[in-house]
């Protein structure tokens, strides 16, 4: 993983189409190394959450170009590297696991849940803390070291939502995956993967009401 490091903070200090072509070679290397990574996790992950199956590397890597059609930032390329594994691959708006690497910013971070959900799903998933709001929160407790958005909550309680409700507190989440920080040392180290696994396996029983509330609005 060294060399997907390496390579991603020179590439965030040289950010354009000159410098990428000149070191094309070094980015096929570290999109290797990467993907064999992603590859890795993808299969510890379908150990333990049977939604996980008959994805492949397009279904839970990111291209590095980014768009910057409307964006006033047009640096041409993303200077993070990102593996997502959920149900129907990346693009399903299902709740999944998530390992991000960015060494120029030092944010590394293993996660889980759902980003930044539908209308549709997020009303679904506050209708299930509404009729079953204290399992909601039990699981959310075994997801032990892991930190939910709360800095993007709503200031307000959502239209429809009771403040009074036990638990009315998470209703005010706008979007609902849940965080672990982890050090470049920790990402640099040979257990890496096997203990990113082993902490996103608290968090299967959270994914799976967050998909179900999915399976409601879509199924």
């Amino acid at each position: 993983m060294k060399n997907v490091l390496s390579f991603l903070e020179r590439l965030a200090d040289n950010n354009n189409k000159v410098w990428f072509d000149e070191h094309k070679g070094e980015y096929l290397d570290a999109k290797q190394t990467f993907e064999n990574f992603s590859l890795d996790f993808l299969h510890g992950v379908e150990a333990f959450d049977p939604r996980v199956n008959n994805l492949g590397i397009k279904d839970i890597n990111y291209r590095i170009y980014r768009d910057v059609r409307f964006s006033d930032d047009k640096r041409p390329y993303k200077w993070h590297m990102g593996v997502y594994v959920c149900p129907k691959g990346k693009k399903s708006g299902m709740a999944g696991y998530y390992i991000h690497l960015e060494p120029s910013t030092s944010t590394y971070f293993i996660c889980a849940g759902l980003y930044n959900p539908t209308k549709e799903v997020l009303a679904s998933v506050r209708d299930e803390i509404s009729c079953n709001g204290h399992n909601f929160h039990e699981v959310v407790m075994r997801c032990e070291g892991f930190t939910l958005p709360w800095q993007s909550a709503l200031k307000k309680m959502p239209r429809g939502f009771s403040e009074s409700d036990e638990y009315s507190e998470y209703y005010r989440l706008r979007s609902y995956e849940i965080y672990k920080s982890v050090t470049r040392d920790q990402v640099l180290s040979d257990g890496f993967l096997s203990a990113a696994l082993d902490e996103l396996r608290k968090t299967h029983e959270y994914n799976e009401i967050l998909n179900k509330c999915y399976d409601y609005v879509y199924e």
